[in-house]
């Protein structure tokens, strides 16, 4: 294995997913400028989420529709406007 490619300031860091507002605590190198107080009283920092296991059909098997700030509709528009949009052909 090659050496001192990995990081090396893995450290705690819990994880919220706010669609069902669940959080769980693991251990991340993942950048964050908030933090959050957790059940054993310390500060960690936090890392927002939108879907995680707690709120995934597959693993919930509930169906639930997640379009956070119109994240669809803005993809279609930007799509529409590009060369590999599907446009009406006239003849």
């Amino acid at each position: 294995m090659k050496k001192d490619i990995h990081p090396n300031n893995y450290r705690d860091v819990i994880f919220k997913d706010f669609s069902c507002d669940e959080s769980f605590m693991t251990r991340s190198c993942a950048p964050s400028k908030e933090t959050i107080q957790w059940e054993d009283g310390k500060e960690y920092p936090l890392i927002k989420l939108e879907i995680s296991s707690y709120s995934h059909p597959f693993f919930t098997g509930k169906m639930k529709f997640v379009d956070t700030a119109g994240r669809i509709d803005k993809f279609n528009k930007r799509f529409g406007k590009s060369k590999f949009a599907n446009k009406e052909k006239t003849s």
